[in-house]
């Protein structure tokens, strides 16, 4: 992390989950329904800010717990197949929009030494007008080392499965099981 702290980030288009996604990438957009009203966005939102998505057997965040506030550093630990290997990534915006949609969240872009170069990001959505609360997960993505070329196939495969993860564990901790 401490070579990380200085490190631009691996993609020109920062910030652009926000809106569309840019072209040439892989796009991910993943939700859950979690449940509904206000105690669900309470604890959806604590979810987001101690990084439940990430609790899975196979990967964690450094530092755990952390804050999560633009410009900070983390890196990404996955556990596949008897290797582990660390991502690291900058949190490139939080949001906290209020009105008849609510959302609260974070993105976060890929650093150099990131397997893959592209942007994710992770929020809650609270809609007043039917009072339901859902996580979503939107991501673009494509390579960023020669491995991850020539895996490319098992790469998009331990995507789609941190996607599935995450979701779990985001209906998990806001009490929702699937």
């Amino acid at each position: 992390m401490d070579r990380q702290r200085e490190s631009p980030f691996s993609y020109a288009e920062v910030g652009a989950t926000r809106g569309d996604p840019p072209r040439g990438y892989a796009i991910d957009r993943h939700s859950v329904q979690l449940a509904k009203g206000p105690t669900a966005v309470r604890r959806a939102r604590e979810a987001i800010d101690r990084w439940a998505m990430f609790d899975a057997d196979w990967i964690e965040v450094h530092p755990h717990g952390g804050p999560i506030s633009a410009g900070i550093n983390v890196a990404v630990l996955a556990r596949i197949l008897g290797v582990s290997y660390l991502n690291a990534c900058r949190i490139v915006y939080v949001i906290d929009e209020t009105g008849p949609i609510e959302t609260y969240g974070f993105a976060y872009g890929t650093l150099r030494d990131h397997a893959e170069k592209g942007e994710e990001r992770f929020t809650v959505i609270w809609d007043h007008a039917d009072d339901s609360v859902r996580y979503e997960q939107f991501a673009f993505s494509r390579p960023n080392h020669l491995l991850t070329h020539l895996y490319y196939p098992l790469a998009r495969t331990i995507q789609k499965r941190f996607a599935r993860d995450a979701l779990a564990a985001m209906a998990r901790a806001v009490g929702r099981t699937r």
